[in-house]
């Protein structure tokens, strides 16, 4: 990660210890400042005063880095400075104020509240938002209010080309001067009414709306955003068979199946997964009582001490209040697409500043775009990553393999103990766990079957073992490539694994050793 963020990560989790106090002492929360009054402003921070609670006052002085004054649910912030990209992202209520200026989508996808920035804004300013209030007092850059499902954006300044493209709700009011919008948007002249009705809002701000200014509106639903073609598995690990070492084991040795994860840079405990399977679930608090009380999972709500929170934009709102306590955080990068890599961290910062204690981290992508995965993964000093193996078309599993493997060898996963899973769409098989093992991976994560997942997982384990006698490994670690081997030509040429009956693997395994 960069140099600031430590600093960004400490400037969350002081103010989140400083809130619950000013808010029961009705006082606003003053940062950039010394004790003595002194301005220390702050410069880089990013990721920082997001998620602010009802009834919370912040004023800040400095420049803002990237996802600053995100997800705002409530409070009120004042920026005295300039920020970054992605300023007042998914903001959902409250106000939030900028003196200066801010960068590229500003007030991205937010659904409520209002935004008022002082200055001007960079390109696709209130792109994909659904509601609340935009007022920009300076000028906006193209793409201005792109994708835009509800709302209000005001702009006194002028603005750059393709406004509004691809609206399919609400409004924007333009004060100076703006280019014809695309196909799908209507311009039209302000009405007398509109002014009066808008100007109750902006007077107080220092700004005019003059019979001058244009409205757009979408003209009937706007562009479609098209519909993201269906991504899953086409071919599971059905062609791929295990192979024995030359000795086979005794019964009466003892095996070991767990799967360690512990946080790097920690000597916290980690989390023990008895099988390498992560079970995903909604909300673990369904879980029956028994054994799978304690047994991890990857779930998007409500999480447990030994479950892992999945965070997309969902549940992004909600995630910090909920994550305290888990044993971990797993950032679905695929939900935050078109976010640059310093975008991405901002989003992390945000969510890792209200982990307690060590924690797991880890990244989740598809399997298209597995090479930046393991990039992030590296560059921002995470714990691992998880790789959606589904893909549009249709994913054949042997052929992700050595994509998998070539990309975790040119970042170097393994040496940096970096920990690496397989999303799948259905319940393993113990004979696929092992696999994904011998591959160089971790395990799988997939949601169970319908049936009691106690019962799954004692199945799975009991095969486990009769898998691991025959091969003849006491622990599920000393599986490897000379492992498993192809069952036909095809899958031998996809996969490069050795063809059944042969000595040597394809030359794509070579390229792993």
């Amino acid at each position: 990660m960069r140099a600031s963020t430590d600093d960004s990560v400490k400037l969350n989790k002081d103010l989140e210890r400083y809130i619950e106090r000013a808010l029961e002492e009705g006082r606003p929360i003053k940062i950039g400042w010394g004790q003595a009054g002194d301005e220390k402003p702050k410069e880089g921070e990013f990721g920082v005063i997001s998620h602010l609670p009802e009834g919370a006052r912040v004023q800040c002085l400095g420049n803002l880095g990237e996802y600053s004054g995100s997800a705002n649910l409530g409070g009120t912030f004042t920026l005295l400075g300039n920020a970054s990209t992605m300023f007042a992202a998914y903001h959902s209520s409250g106000r939030t104020v900028v003196e200066k200026n801010t960068g590229n989508n500003t007030g991205f996808r937010m659904s409520g509240g209002e935004v008022t920035i002082q200055g001007s804004v960079g390109d696709s300013a209130g792109a994909g938002m659904t509601g609340g209030t935009l007022l920009v007092k300076g000028h906006a850059g193209p793409g201005l209010g792109s994708g835009m499902k509800g709302g209000l954006v005001m702009v006194m300044g002028s603005v750059g080309s393709n406004p509004g493209l691809g609206m399919s709700d609400g409004r924007i009011i333009v004060s100076g001067s703006c280019p014809p919008p695309g196909e799908g948007v209507s311009m039209r002249a302000i009405t007398k009414s509109e002014i009066k009705e808008l100007s109750e809002k902006i007077d107080p701000l220092g700004m005019v709306l003059t019979e001058d200014a244009l409205v757009l509106e979408p003209t009937n639903e706007g562009e479609s955003e098209g519909n993201r073609p269906e991504s899953f598995i086409s071919e599971g690990f059905e062609k791929i068979s295990l192979v024995p070492n030359e000795d086979a084991l005794h019964d009466h040795i003892t095996l070991d199946h767990f799967t360690l994860l512990v946080p790097s840079n920690s000597d916290a405990e980690g989390l023990a997964l008895p099988i390498p399977w992560i079970v995903e679930k909604d909300d673990p608090s369904l879980w029956e009582e028994g054994s799978m009380q304690n047994y991890p999972s990857l779930v998007r709500s409500k999480p447990r001490k030994v479950d892992m929170m999945l965070v997309d934009e969902g549940n992004l709102l909600r995630a910090t209040s909920e994550i305290g306590d888990s044993a971990g955080l797993v950032l679905d990068t695929e939900a935050f697409r078109g976010f640059n890599d310093a975008e991405i961290e901002g989003v992390l910062v945000s969510l890792v500043s209200r982990l307690e204690g060590p924690a797991l981290v880890l990244l989740k992508g598809g399997i298209v775009r597995v090479e930046r995965l393991f990039r992030l993964v590296s560059e921002l000093e995470v714990d691992g990553a998880i790789v959606d193996c589904a893909s549009p078309g249709g994913t054949r599993m042997p052929a992700a393999l050595p994509k998998i493997g070539l990309a975790m060898k040119a970042m170097k996963m393994r040496e940096m103990g970096k920990f690496v899973f397989l999303e799948v769409d259905e319940q393993p098989e113990a004979k696929d766990l092992l696999i994904s093992l011998a591959s160089g991976c971790n395990g799988i994560v997939s949601p169970a079957s319908e049936n009691p997942p106690e019962s799954q997982i004692e199945n799975i384990s009991l095969q486990l073992a009769g898998w691991m006698r025959e091969i003849g490994i006491d622990r599920i670690e000393r599986i490897g490539r000379r492992n498993l081997c192809a069952k036909d030509y095809d899958t031998a040429a996809i996969s490069g694994l050795r063809l059944n009956g042969y000595d040597r693997p394809l030359p794509m395994w070579l390229e792993l050793g």
